[in-house]
């Protein structure tokens, strides 16, 4: 059985329930369909960036599979025809990363470490052994071809002095905060070079104390544009400015002197104008990132993509320059939008009910790689055309998952929150799921200005097979819908996106879906701290999980990100507004917790700090709250060893399960063999 790729609402919500009943009503190699577990997420192959030649022939794509002996995933690139057939590996066991074609698609160059430093690489693409191009004195960051393919420019760290290396070799390694290049953590300037591919004679283009962020190279390569700022404070991107580089002179020029940050630098094709990606032209305001033109030499610059309400993704020009294409987040459905430079209009090129994002593009731009996902459809690797038509899919990375799974189903729903605000939201219910209440999981999203879309996750689907009703909401702040939205909790946090949700929850109560009597909530980052101070707000919820949270405002002030709190959420700082910082903070409000919560961080994150779940678990033990507790040794703000990954979710399925249900749950045993997937 096949369906079209494009379908409307409807249509799909029909496929769906089509493929339930099948999925019910058909064994599985004489078994009925199973429920998903942790383990099937963990095994599953995530598919990564997908590269097209120029000429639009083939694809080039990174795919990661579990090695659970070694506690990590393990990336491979793999190659495979436009025209659809079965993919095979293209790079060798040393492997790469940052991979890009020559203008003529006749090589690929690509980074590798050599040596603890990033260095470049060359690979004919007809086929034959990579050779190493650079040989830097430091690790090589970014790069892009020369129009003409004779060389690489590429940004590189400044290397420290014999002496300054000795020192720090010999424990002199201090760290003086926000002096020099130094953040919170030791820093470096960073400077443009240029390596002839034919030599790989190098040359230095820039020789100042600065940072550089994004660069793009005119097509004559005569000049080249950057963002670069000369402090490296961790709450002050906005300083960055972009300059125009002239290679001939070497002068150097700014063209925006704001508080605005700018990034996605990418020249015209006829070198006359820019595009670049910022949300003011002014000030650091709460505003949807937008697509500019400049003139480089006239100054002037306007917004293109004032049409388009949502997040705006990757971008290319056409050869042309009579329009750009680029990747678009509206509600919950990613898709290709081009813009009309003469008019400003802008076209939805794909209509797809989830999420269609384009990776890259063929020189042409007549072709387009890209990755495509929804609800019950993991990610896999397609190609089309950038008209919308001809889509082939090129990878089935996990067919075990659609073949053997019986998945949740998955349906967008709409309320009035208690302003009379019109939130959306995801509801996801068990696969065959027909009448009666279910126990309801609140799903909490990070940022503040994240948002749910329509994409496939295994945690979600595990949870339905568990018997879950679940409701993600895009409560007021979120991003991917409008200004208005996206600005609904300026000096407002905790106010109405917490009204948001629960008036959600009462509307899958009124559904007759949810039993009021078996609520939980739970959230990472900005959802964890929704989900604290939800719990201090409501006694609704019988167990929560709350992840890599902020309790108390002041105390993060510095060691973490401010700017947002500072400029948007709550306003002011610690000292001119300390009222509401505090108000504003569910460590305040602890003693009105009832809910049996579970607290997770990993030790290592510098973006929410780990003491302020120290605080948190130790206020409710200290209260006599039911409580746990568990700190991930090494962890990031996003979690990275995969054994890490198993005991968060597990241990969070269990309490939920003990909380909410009164079910004492028994984990699953993992296999201690792996099995190798197979690519098809």
């Amino acid at each position: 059985m096949s369906f079209p790729l494009f379908l409307s609402h409807s249509e799909k919500i029909m496929r769906n329930l089509l493929l339930i009943l099948l999925a019910l009503a058909v064994p599985v190699s004489g078994q009925e369909r199973r429920a998903m577990t942790t383990d099937d997420g963990l095994d599953m192959v995530r598919v990564g960036d997908a590269i097209i030649s120029p000429d639009g022939s083939w694809v080039l794509f990174s795919r990661s599979e579990l090695d659970w002996e070694e506690n990590e995933r393990e990336t491979t690139w793999w190659r495979v025809s436009a025209e659809g057939s079965e993919p095979y590996r293209y790079i060798g066991e040393d492997g790469g990363s940052n991979f890009q074609f020559s203008p003529d698609g006749s090589r690929l160059a690509f980074t590798r470490s050599v040596d603890d430093k990033t260095q470049l690489f060359l690979l004919p693409t007809t086929g034959g052994e990579a050779t190493q191009l650079s040989e830097h004195e430091t690790s090589i960051s970014s790069y892009v071809w020369s129009e003409d393919g004779s060389g690489i420019f590429f940004v590189a760290s400044e290397p420290r002095t014999d002496e300054e290396e000795k020192a720090r070799e010999d424990g002199y390694d201090a760290i003086f905060v926000d002096e020099g290049p130094n953040g919170q953590q030791t820093g470096s300037w960073n400077n443009l070079w240029f390596i002839e591919v034919g030599s790989g004679e190098e040359k230095r283009l820039t020789d100042s104390d600065h940072r550089i962020g994004s660069f793009s190279v005119s097509p004559s390569a005569d000049r080249i544009l950057f963002t670069a700022r000369t402090e490296n404070r961790r709450n002050q991107g906005n300083l960055s400015e972009i300059q125009l580089l002239e290679l001939e002179t070497g002068n150097v020029r700014q063209l925006t002197d704001n508080s605005a940050p700018e990034g996605a630098l990418s020249w015209a094709p006829d070198g006359r104008s820019f595009a670049y990606v910022a949300r003011t032209d002014a000030e650091w305001e709460l505003l949807l990132g937008k697509i500019w033109v400049m003139d480089p030499d006239g100054g002037g610059r306007r917004i293109v993509s004032g049409a388009f309400d949502g997040n705006i993704g990757n971008f290319v020009w056409t050869p042309d320059a009579s329009a750009i294409l680029f990747s678009g987040l509206q509600g919950t459905n990613n898709n290709l939008y081009r813009i009309n430079l003469g008019s400003d209009v802008v076209e939805e090129v794909t209509s797809y009910v989830g999420s269609l994002a384009p990776s890259s593009f063929s020189r042409d731009r007549t072709k387009m790689a890209y990755v495509m996902q929804d609800f019950d459809t993991p990610a896999d690797i397609y190609f089309g055309l950038t008209d919308g038509t001809s889509a082939q899919r090129l990878t089935d990375l996990n067919p075990m998952i659609t073949g053997e799974i019986a998945l949740g189903q998955g349906e967008v729903i709409r309320w009035k929150s208690r302003d009379g605000t019109e939130i959306e939201g995801i509801l996801m219910l068990p696969a065959g799921h027909q009448s009666g209440t279910l126990p309801l999981l609140l799903h909490i999203h990070g940022g503040p200005a994240g948002v749910f879309r329509n994409s496939f996750s295994p945690s979600n689907h595990v949870w339905a097979g568990l018997g879950y009703a679940q409701l993600f909401p895009n409560v007021r702040g979120s991003s991917g819908y409008d200004d208005d939205l996206l600005r609904g909790n300026l000096r407002d946090i905790g106010g109405g996106d917490y009204e948001d949700l629960m008036t959600g929850v009462d509307e899958v109560i009124a559904r007759g879906i949810a039993d009021p009597n078996e609520l939980g909530l739970r959230g990472w980052s900005y959802g964890g701290i929704l989900g604290g101070w939800t719990i201090t707000q409501t006694d609704r919820f019988k167990g929560a999980s709350v992840g890599a949270m902020v309790s108390d405002w002041t105390s993060e002030y510095g060691p973490g990100f401010n700017h947002d709190v500072r400029l948007w959420y709550i306003g002011g700082t610690p000292w001119d507004n300390p009222d509401e910082w505090r108000e504003r903070s569910a460590l305040t409000h602890i003693a009105n917790v009832t809910t049996p919560t579970l607290v997770l961080h990993g030790i290592n994150d510098r973006t929410d700090t780990e003491p302020q779940s120290m605080m948190f678990f130790q206020a409710l033990k200290d209260q006599g709250k039911i409580t746990r507790y568990i700190r991930f040794p090494r962890e990031p703000h996003g979690f990275r060893e995969p054994r890490h990954q198993r005991t968060r979710d597990v241990e969070e399925i269990r309490w939920i399960q003990k909380h909410v249900r009164n079910i004492e749950w028994t984990p699953w045993e993992r296999p201690e063999k792996d099995k190798k997937k197979v690519i098809s």
